[in-house]
């Protein structure tokens, strides 16, 4: 089944190498391209791809600004789009922000293009991906923020111990094949544990219950 991708970079040159290397993957199917935020976002309403492969700074609408749009805009459970973040700049601050808005993933362009293929791949499937050069401080800075409503703690304490013990895993980091072998699970078990997680705590995807997990302190920087 094919991975299905809009390609967003204001860049037109940036844009079609990505799209080349994209193109190459027999998995990856390349919707469309925009220049520009506000495309982004009509395109991913008309096309209701599976990932938008997002650059960061653009004109008009930015890539912060167009990711919260579109994740907004997820209203079928079962066509859900992800946001994979893409910039030049070592900028916490938009990191941050593209996290906040929804992003699953963020990626500086001097990336190997393997990594960007396994980071596609990750987020399309329900994964998060950081690049490991600002993980750290967003992770440090997800930790100190406080949520809204109920505390994080008390939708942590929703889950039951084994579901507690696979989100402390996922927040360090590791994939469901991964857990599954550290807790001597199948990778059904593992993904059914995930989706009562992010049911659970509302969580909107992975991202978002690793952000709750260092917030509640199940987990520390």
């Amino acid at each position: 089944m094919s991975i299905r991708i809009i390609v967003v970079d204001d860049q037109p040159l940036v844009r079609a190498g990505i799209v080349m290397l994209l193109s190459a993957e027999p998995d990856f199917e390349i919707l469309a391209e925009a220049a520009d935020g506000q495309e982004a976002v009509d395109l991913a309403r008309s096309h209701h791809p599976d990932l938008v492969l997002m650059d960061a700074r653009m004109p008009k609408v930015d890539g912060v600004t167009a990711t919260r749009l579109i994740i907004t805009s997820n209203t079928d459970p079962d066509c859900l789009t992800k946001v994979l973040m893409l910039t030049t700049f070592h900028d916490d601050e938009i990191v941050y922000g593209a996290l906040r808005a929804g992003a699953s993933g963020f990626l500086l362009k001097h990336v190997a293009p393997k990594d960007l293929i396994t980071a596609v791949r990750t987020v399309a499937s329900g994964g998060s991906w950081l690049d490991p050069a600002v993980a750290g401080k967003v992770i440090a800075a997800l930790a100190n923020v406080p949520t809204r409503g109920e505390g994080s703690s008390q939708l942590v304490e929703r889950i039951t111990k084994r579901e507690r013990e696979v989100l402390a895993l996922m927040a360090h980091g590791l994939s469901t094949a991964e857990i599954k072998d550290r807790l001597f699970l199948s990778e059904a078990t593992v993904k059914t544990h995930i989706a009562r997680i992010l049911i659970k705590t509302g969580s909107r995807d992975r991202a978002q219950a690793v952000a709750l997990a260092y917030q509640s302190g199940l987990v520390t920087p």
